[in-house]
Formats: structure tokens, C-alpha cells, sequence
């Protein structure tokens, strides 16, 4: 069964935006793997919302390559035109995360969605963030430039929500060298801010490609200290994720009919002692929370299709049975209303 698509005209937009853009970042990452004599097949794979009666959406992903250790770019559309009772028309989103192979060349993620309300109201959420495990600080700078020319004055806001979003307290650093996160962004002016959305999501493609391309390019193999580092920092990613990041827990909070997709952003493997040494670092009753995904993941720390399905549910379970604990998650200056817009 096919998904109903969007009903209103900006919908229907910014949809046409995301569904683009997709395309261009998997065209994109496709030829950093033919540079790499690798190529590198991105599958696409459905999901429906209620069967398709309240959408869906299509994510392209690859994983376990000689150039992707894993990469997933999703796009989805949920809306409620027959269900009077929800505030919310529509959301539109591309969220994606790629995490190359080689220890050298950074992780990058990026969102960017619409959210409608029925009275015609709405947001854009523009998020893009370079993740290396081996910081280089002249990839950072030439992220940050990029999207400080493509974003413009509001650029500055965005970079220091984005700092304050993506800090992790309770090992006192960020998941990230360069961040933007534009939350709650309407200037009144729909055409010019899907034009932001577009500039920054086409800066960050063309950028983050580059940054690949050129750190994989004297193709010399990764020292088994540069790949323990890459571990490390995969463990981290997924703690942040996991434990902190409101879009992905909103996503489970919301339905269990895409858990395989929302947790299309976790690395392949990570050291499960490594977090386990990080449950007394945690506020309660958020170590509860982490004893319970080390629990879940195997002793060799692959995450598989099956451990992402066990990790959703334990995050699920963690806040119906804790609520206030979302208080603990990231904050940027603006806290968006991503759970109660779909109740």
C-alpha cells in the first residue's frame, strides 16, 4: 500500500525540497564510493504511518562497505488531514547520518524538515553538524565558513544553539566540531526561508563531500589506534543519540512503526564497555537508561537490525516510565513541541 502524500500547497513544497534533496546527497555519496573504486549500492526501503493513511516515507541506506560503515537519508511526510482533533497538519523532513569506513573522514548529520499546523502557521528545523572521530581542524573551519556564507547573519544564532544542543554534559565535550541547528525558524517569508533550508542543505551536501573526498584521498590504510578512536567515538555517538537527542526519542515516543529507520543514525559497532563505564557519569535516572541499551547491546557491540529494535524499546519503556527525564534531554534555545504536536 502507498502512503498518502501532503495536502497543502507549502507541504507539498517543502516535500518536493527534502525529496531533491535526498536524491543529491545519495548521488553525492554514491560517487565518493566510485572515487574509492567501491561502489557503494544505497537500497531504498519503505515504511507506512497506519498503514499509509497518516504517510510515510522512503529512507536509501548502506552500510558495512569498504567506503560506509553505515548511511542512511530518510525522508518522510506525516500528516493528519482527517483526524480534526490534532493541531498538526504535516511534517516534512530529511534527516540523514553517514558515518564513513575510514577513521579519517568525519561522520556527518543533517535534518531538515517543515512543521504545519492546520491553521496554516509552521516551522523550518535546519540542522547540519560535522562528526569526525579524528578531529581535523581545517575540515571544521571549512565547514563552519560554508555554512556561515550559505546561512548568512543568521548563521551566528544557529552555530551557538547548535553548540549548546550538542553538548553532552556528562562527559563535559560535544558530539561534533562544527554545529548549526536553526530551530523554529519562520521569518514570515515562506519562500525565503525554504531558500535558507535549500542553501543550507545543498552547502552541507557539496561540502561534507569534499571533506570525504579529500581525507580519503592518499588511500592508506587506518592504524589499529586510529580505528580504537573511531570506536570510542562511535560509543559516544550512540550515548548522544540515545540518550540526549529529543528528535530521536520524539520518534519513538510517537509510534513504533519506523523504529529500524529512527535508529538509521547508530554506527555499526561500539565498545559496550566503554559505555558501561559511563552509566555513573549519567544524572538519574538517565543510568538506568544506559544500563539498560548496554544490556541490550551484544558483546562484540554490533548493532544490528534487530539490537536497533531492542535499543528503540528500551528507550520507549525508559520514558513512559520516567517522563520528567526528558527534561534532562539536549535543549537548544528553543525547545520544540515535537511530541505533544501529535497528540
Amino acid at each position: 500500500m502507498e502512503s498518502n502524500g501532503p495536502t497543502t500547497a507549502n507541504a507539498k513544497a517543502a516535500y518536493g525540497l527534502v525529496d531533491a534533496m535526498q536524491s543529491r546527497l545519495v548521488a553525492r555519496l554514491e560517487r565518493v564510493a566510485l572515487d574509492n573504486d567501491a561502489p557503494s549500492h544505497f537500497a531504498p526501503s519503505r515504511w507506512l504511518r497506519d498503514g499509509g493513511q497518516h504517510g510515510g516515507g522512503i529512507r536509501y541506506g548502506t552500510g558495512d562497505t569498504p567506503v560506509f560503515n553505515r548511511a542512511s537519508v530518510n525522508v518522510s511526510v506525516v500528516h493528519y488531514a482527517d483526524e480534526p482533533d490534532k493541531t498538526l497538519s504535516s511534517a516534512t523532513a530529511l534527516s540523514t547520518i553517514v558515518h564513513p569506513q575510514h577513521p579519517r573522514a568525519p561522520s556527518m548529520h543533517m535534518h531538515i524538515s517543515w512543521t504545519e499546523y492546520k491553521d496554516g502557521t509552521g516551522y523550518w528545523r535546519m540542522m547540519s553538524d560535522l562528526n569526525p572521530s579524528m578531529p581535523n581542524p581545517k575540515d571544521a573551519e571549512r565547514f563552519r565558513q560554508a555554512l556561515s556564507k550559505a546561512a548568512g547573519p543568521i548563521y551566528r544564532d544557529a552555530a551557538r544553539n547548535g553548540d549548546r544542543y550538542f553538548y553532552i554534559p556528562s562527559l563535559r565535550r560535544h558530539r561534533g566540531v562544527a554545529h548549526f541547528y536553526l530551530e523554529g525558524h519562520n521569518s514570515g517569508d515562506w519562500a525565503a526561508d525554504r531558500a535558507l533550508a535549500e542553501q543550507v542543505g545543498d552547502t552541507t551536501i557539496s561540502e561534507y563531500g569534499a571533506i570525504v573526498t579529500d581525507a580519503l584521498a592518499d588511500r592508506s590504510a587506518p592504524t589499529d589506534a586510529e580505528r580504537k578512536q573511531q570506536l570510542a567515538y562511535h560509543s559516544l555517538y550512540l550515548l548522544q543519540v540515545l540518550t540526549l537527542d529529543r528528535g530521536t526519542t520524539s520518534g519513538l515516543l510517537v509510534h513504533d512503526q519506523n523504529d529500524v529507520g529512527t535508529m538509521g543514525s547508530l554506527p555499526a559497532r561500539v565498545d559496550r564497555n566503554l559505555l558501561a563505564s559511563w552509566v555513573e557519569r549519567q544524572p538519574a535516572p538517565q543510568g538506568e537508561l544506559l544500563t539498560g541499551l548496554v544490556a541490550a547491546i551484544p558483546p562484540d557491540g554490533a548493532i544490528t537490525t534487530d539490537i536497533k529494535r531492542a535499543l528503540a524499546t528500551t528507550v520507549r519503556a525508559h520514558y513512559r516510565r520516567h517522563p520528567e527525564a526528558l527534561d534532562l534531554q539536549a535543549k537548544g534555545f528553543i525547545v520544540p513541541a515535537t511530541v505533544a504536536n501529535h497528540i
